[in-house]
């Protein structure tokens, strides 16, 4: 067998770029090229499809749960196995495992099964999103305010040792309880920074930034809004043109014109990029779930607590990519690099995630001529094959 593979028969997206009539070419697990189908090596091995697109893989740095399973729940290195594995049939071939707000005791069990996961290089495994707990209790949404607590030395001395544990490592916090002086030691150590759950002001949030914050966590959701005399967090990252920020893009999270307005406002290079905020249903038909002692249902669309506080979302990453186009009206080639370069350059591993060109890890989906998933492949392994 050939350690070169030949992918043809789609139309091919780059990333950056469309390639007619094209075959991708993969060598030992990463790109090696795109070149004309009657141009691929004699000694490659050929893969042909029967149409449809290729396209990177999507990133997903919000993914609490999928496949029956809940990481809060249950912090180990199967339930990581199994939320990569539920949401790589929609296309998602790296993700972030989030925490959201727990004990210190759950949070030392979530970096300890991200740390196996990365020693035994789980498929689909990026590293942890940390959601907490240092958050604001005015902005907590599902997160259990009992729980809410300022960074003390233990936690910071715990993030900085779980930075050398895991390949990437992204920490929400509130503006306006973590210091700016924590800011900038958790980014000088490599971990990205996100604001989120906060009810600060445009002018905390922007000293949040200086500091070395460079993201926000599910932008319009759990923070302070945009007013005409207080921007807020929302204004801040707006404004801030290095800033990234994740959007849950369901239509139910963030109304459809809010999204619109906030693309217009973003100029970059800070993007806004997809998340989906999952929870255990992603994959299965489960209508309930249950989070800190809490039930939430699922249902029209939405999971929510029994006051009707929104608790993640019910969607998946190529549901996102085409609420984009359908209903927002993006170009597909955009609201596809709002799945795969974005969040890839948000958490600074652009050079080989989130495109097709030489020198990426193979990571691609094969899309359908309907956009609906026909098969996933990471490091140029196929993890996923749709039915028929």
């Amino acid at each position: 067998m050939s350690d070169l593979l030949a992918v043809t028969g789609a139309r091919i997206f780059d990333g950056h770029d469309w390639q007619d009539d094209a075959a991708l070419l993969i060598e030992f697990g990463q790109v090696c090229g795109i070149v004309q189908a009657g141009a691929v090596p004699a000694n490659a091995e050929t893969v042909h499809l029967a149409g449809g697109m290729l396209v990177p893989g999507f990133i997903d740095l919000q993914v609490n749960g999928g496949g029956g399973v809940l990481f809060n729940n249950d912090p180990t290195l199967e339930c990581i196995r199994t939320i990569c594995a539920a949401h790589a049939q929609f296309g998602t071939t790296a993700l972030l495992p989030t925490l959201i707000t727990d004990t210190v005791e759950v949070n030392i069990r979530a970096i300890a099964a991200g740390a196996a996961a990365t020693t035994q290089g789980v498929p689909g495994f990026l590293g942890l999103h940390l959601e907490g707990p240092h958050l604001s209790i005015a902005r907590k949404g599902t997160h259990d305010p009992a729980l809410i607590r300022p960074m003390d030395d233990a936690d910071l001395s715990r993030l900085l040792a779980a930075r050398q544990q895991v390949p990437n490592l992204l920490c929400t916090v509130a503006a306006e309880t973590v210091t700016p002086a924590q800011i900038a030691a958790l980014s000088a150590a490599g971990i990205v920074v996100s604001i989120g759950h906060s009810d600060a002001s445009a002018g905390t949030t922007a000293a949040a930034f200086a500091a070395g914050a460079s993201m926000a966590t599910h932008l319009f959701n759990a923070m302070s809004q945009l007013g005409n005399r207080e921007p807020g967090v929302v204004g801040a990252v707006l404004v801030h043109d290095n800033v990234f920020a994740g959007l849950i893009a369901d239509g139910i999270h963030v109304h459809p014109t809010t999204i619109d307005i906030a693309l217009r406002a973003k100029s970059g290079p800070g993007r806004i990029f997809l998340v989906t905020d999952a929870m255990s249903q992603t994959g299965t038909d489960i209508k309930t779930l249950t989070l800190n002692g809490r039930t939430i249902t699922r249902s029209d669309g939405a999971l929510r607590l029994a006051d009707g506080t929104l608790a993640g979302a019910d969607l998946d990453m190529i549901d996102a990519v085409e609420f984009m186009c359908t209903s927002i009206g993006l170009p597909l080639d955009e609201a596809l690099r709002m799945a795969s370069l974005y969040p890839a350059q948000a958490i600074g591993i652009a050079a080989d995630h989130g495109h097709l060109r030489p020198g990426a890890i193979a990571n691609f989906v094969h899309l359908d001529a309907a956009r609906h998933v026909a098969s996933t492949w990471i490091a140029g392994t196929k993890v996923y094959q749709a039915a028929g």
